[in-house]
């Protein structure tokens, strides 16, 4: 059975080196964006669209729903819709989510973040 090649965007970030270079899908940043959100207190989980919430009820983990990222060369833009969980406050968690977010994508990666924008998309009522 012949399969067309997966068109995924991949971004260099070292080509200098002797061994060879190494390339990053863009789907990597926004997995490592949203497992960094969810690590936040009073994080519940990050919101896709309707789609990843299908796929999710059939138990396919997708760490990078809810997570758009722009990358250009040597810098990334993330966008995520948050879940919260009651009684945290948003502002502080939001900030908590940004600084948590550009960290690990700029250790994980190399690159520089931009900026993280969030979107609160829902607030978890039901204790898990």
């Amino acid at each position: 059975m012949n399969k067309e090649p997966e068109i995924r965007n991949t971004y260099k970030i070292h080509e200098d080196g002797i061994v060879g270079e190494v390339q990053i899908a863009d789907e990597v940043v926004a997995s490592i964006a949203g497992l960094a959100a969810t690590e936040v207190k009073g994080v519940s989980y990050t919101s896709g669209n309707v789609t990843n919430e299908i796929a999710e009820k059939f138990r396919r983990k997708n760490l990078s729903k809810g997570v758009k990222v722009l990358v250009n060369p040597n810098e990334v833009s993330v966008d995520m819709a948050l879940t919260l969980d009651y009684g945290y406050g948003i502002p502080e968690t939001a900030k908590q989510v940004q600084e948590k977010v550009k960290l690990a994508i700029e250790n994980m990666t190399g690159l520089k973040v931009k900026e993280v924008n969030i979107r609160i998309a829902g607030v978890n009522i039901i204790k898990e």
